[in-house]
């Protein structure tokens, strides 16, 4: 289990990365510009970096070329529709460790993601730091500015498919679907266990969308 940040812009593609990645038992944070990739590349750690080439607000190499000013050792792999001999030295030269061309079979590209993360595997960390929350998911422990947080199992996996994708907001379905929670029995059951976490966490760490879900936003300050 890895926790891999997922850069691309393409929707159907990102969302068939994120299913296949999920099943295969990763926890995904899946952003669609550079802008928010270099944000949460700043505040959190990831076991691997999965990057676009071809973002609409900058070049995912630029954005990869700053990851490595840093001193991050992250392994990267690029993905571009830009499947040249050229753009594969520009990707390596900046730091890449892999590139693969669109299209690509989801076989390879799982095969791929699991040779660098045994490659890489002293490097592999498991814990999301957004702002003062800290989610170490091999532990399954929650931490609130340095002070344990103690959630139910349930509470737990909501918060966690809210915390993949911070600021989007996401029906009742697909947080169900996040972690083949079995809440759908029970319509209000969702609801109870948000009004929980909400109790532990205060009321500004999760929004609600009215007839549509929730969201989980770093508090004002926070970001």
């Amino acid at each position: 289990m890895a926790n891999i940040l997922l850069v691309e812009d393409d929707l159907p593609l990102g969302n068939s990365l994120q299913r296949v990645l999920t099943v295969a038992g990763h926890h995904v944070v899946w952003l669609r510009n550079g802008g928010d990739a270099r944000r949460f590349l700043g505040d959190m750690e990831f076991s691997l970096l999965l990057l676009d080439i071809g973002l609409p607000d900058e070049l995912g190499l630029d954005v990869l070329a700053w990851f490595r000013q840093l001193g991050r050792q992250t392994p990267v792999m690029l993905l571009t529709a830009r499947d040249s001999v050229g753009e594969r030295v520009l990707g390596l030269d900046a730091g890449a460790d892999d590139y693969l061309g669109k299209p690509f079979a989801m076989e390879e590209l799982l095969s791929r993601v699991r040779a660098l993360l045994r490659r890489h595997s002293g490097q592999v960390s498991n814990t999301w730091q957004l702002g003062p929350l800290s989610i170490d998911t091999a532990r399954r422990r929650v931490q609130l500015s340095g002070q344990e947080v103690a959630l139910s199992a349930r509470e737990y996996d909501i918060l966690l498919a809210l915390a993949a994708e911070p600021g989007r907001v996401l029906t009742r379905a697909q947080i169900e679907a996040r972690h083949q929670l079995s809440d759908t029995l029970d319509s209000n059951a969702t609801d109870v266990h948000v009004y929980k976490l909400r109790k532990k966490l205060g009321n500004e760490w999760i929004g609600t969308v009215r007839g549509v879900g929730y969201v989980l936003d770093l508090p004002e300050g926070q970001a």
